[in-house]
């Protein structure tokens, strides 16, 4: 346990022994302070891997400690195989699994990711910070705003890169098979059961199991999912032996599940044991200046798939895809730029060729002068109310007010 008293003891201790791993517990009191701990260790422990443990702690606290040069976290209370996984990967397999992810980073890791504006840049600074711990990681977001595309990369920046990554839409299994599609069964578990089936979280073993809509899974599988996130074992349809697996989780919802919890259709329990470093990313209509930069990326995708010789789209084309709001975000702005393609039979697309959904048709955009004009006008006609209603209607006081005479006002 550190503390203000003990960190020098600490020092000392860690410098002496000059260990590979130092796990250090901190209470929820101790967290705002483990900045400095970090800090005064960075030069002459640079080469020490410390593992903070930690009681509780809000997310922001826990990413904190991630980007001060904590290699992992871990929550309360500390279990073998919480321990031994980590020190395998953190120590010993170090040097061979960064090997392999460096390939892989290459390949697989942020090629996908595409983008420059701000919000994106922010996000794919953090996912190198997150992929060097195990702890479970909840992104958000809107539909089609490439939430499974950032579990993706932060697998492969991982030591995990060379194991499994397996997705899981709980969306798309019906209720009453999601337990047996996870968990695994045993010959006669249930009628029809004739063979043994091994399931998802055992097909990740080692890897990462990325469970998309997590907000679907029936209270009966939450509460399951919850034990095998505790213990990081379960039990197989029809058996009564625990099985030992070693699986990051990351999960994935495009609602709000604080909202979810309030109406009591997810636990409030495993909702913050998933959440323990939270990622939530942004509308495509909130981040316009990377649509041309995506559709670019799309166009050149899609032309080599196809054989296709188009290779850019016209002015108006990119200003018909800025103006229009992408309800379906990335994945929206994707489909409509393949189904171009699929029917352009000219070098350049032109803003004809983009088809989108009927009623859904963006305006044209004004003029410089036509939209200063109608920003000017609003401006004043407002500005106008405002000095109106705050002089009870008398025309010579507001113009007054405004400096202008009574005539112009």
């Amino acid at each position: 346990m550190w503390g203000r008293n003990n960190e020098n003891s600490l020092s000392t201790l860690v410098s002496n022994s000059k260990p590979d791993l130092v796990f250090v517990l901190l209470s929820p009191t101790l967290l705002e302070n483990a900045g400095r701990l970090f800090r005064s260790f960075q030069e002459e422990l640079s080469k020490v891997l410390f593992v903070v443990v930690i009681e509780a702690g809000e997310p922001d606290q826990v990413f904190e400690l991630l980007t001060l040069g904590a290699a992992d976290i871990i929550s309360a209370p500390l279990t073998t195989f919480k321990v031994l996984p980590r020190v395998w990967r953190l120590t010993g397999a170090r040097d061979q699994e960064e090997n392999v992810s460096v390939a892989l980073r290459e390949q697989l890791g942020l090629k996908k990711l595409v983008g420059k504006s701000p919000v994106f840049l922010s996000l794919i600074e953090k996912i190198p910070v997150v992929s060097r711990c195990d702890s479970n990681v909840l992104i958000t977001g809107e539909t089609g705003t490439g939430k499974e595309l950032v579990a993706q990369a932060i697998h492969y920046f991982s030591s995990r890169a060379s194991k499994p990554f397996v997705p899981v839409n709980c969306g798309a299994i019906p209720a009453e098979l999601v337990e047996n599609e996870l968990f695994s069964h045993q010959p006669g578990a249930y009628t029809g059961a004739l063979t043994e089936q091994l399931g998802l979280i055992h097909e990740a073993e080692g890897g990462t199991l990325f469970l998309d809509e997590i907000d679907c899974l029936p209270l009966l599988v939450q509460t399951k999912l919850l034990r095998f996130l505790q213990d990081r074992e379960y039990r197989m349809l029809g058996s009564a032996k625990a099985v030992k697996v070693d699986v990051r989780v990351i999960a994935a919802s495009n609602i709000d599940l604080g909202k979810a919890v309030e109406e009591e259709t997810f636990r409030r329990d495993l909702y913050y044991r998933l959440s323990v470093i939270p990622l939530d990313l942004t509308p495509l209509r909130e981040r316009i200046e990377d649509i041309p930069r995506l559709a670019r990326h799309f166009l050149t995708r899609s032309k080599n798939e196809f054989a296709n010789h188009t290779s850019d789209f016209t002015p108006d084309a990119i200003q018909k895809l800025l103006l229009y709001t992408w309800p379906g975000n990335i994945r929206e702005l994707e489909n409509v730029v393949e189904q171009a393609i699929v029917f352009c039979d000219r070098a350049i697309l032109r803003a004809d060729d983009l088809t989108l959904p009927a009623g859904n048709e963006p305006a044209n955009l004004d003029s410089f002068r036509e939209a200063k004009a109608m920003v000017v006008e609003n401006f004043e006609r407002e500005y106008i109310n405002k000095l109106l209603l705050a002089y009870g209607g008398n025309i010579s006081k507001a113009a007054n007010a405004a400096q202008k005479n009574r005539r112009a006002f």
